[in-house]
């Protein structure tokens, strides 16, 4: 299984606007994207600028048509005017899941 953990800080204010295009790409997965088998999104309690993304994928194809998709680019679009930084990725082979 390979994952992509982002970390994404929002300019203060922007809060909600972030929360509304993660979901939106959270709810594309789940229609479009059989072969991510998870995508789970976190709003840090302390500091609600925060948000992280956890992304599981049964291999590199099922990687790519996430990352190419125009869900992802319309995502990006709306999110890079809000970023506080640079989105911090890592991408990653997991090593061990409960489910």
């Amino acid at each position: 299984m390979l994952t992509i953990t982002a970390v994404i800080r929002t300019k203060p204010g922007h809060e909600e606007t972030m929360r509304q295009a993660l979901l939106t790409v959270a709810e594309n997965v789940a229609k479009n994207e059989p072969d991510t088998k998870g995508f789970f999104i976190s709003q840090d309690s302390s500091d609600p600028c925060i948000f992280t993304t956890y992304e599981r994928f049964t291999d590199q194809t099922a990687m790519d048509q996430h990352n190419n998709s125009n869900t992802v680019a319309s995502f990006f679009s709306i999110a890079e005017p809000i970023l506080d930084g640079e989105v911090i990725l890592h991408t990653c082979n997991e090593v061990s899941a409960k489910n």
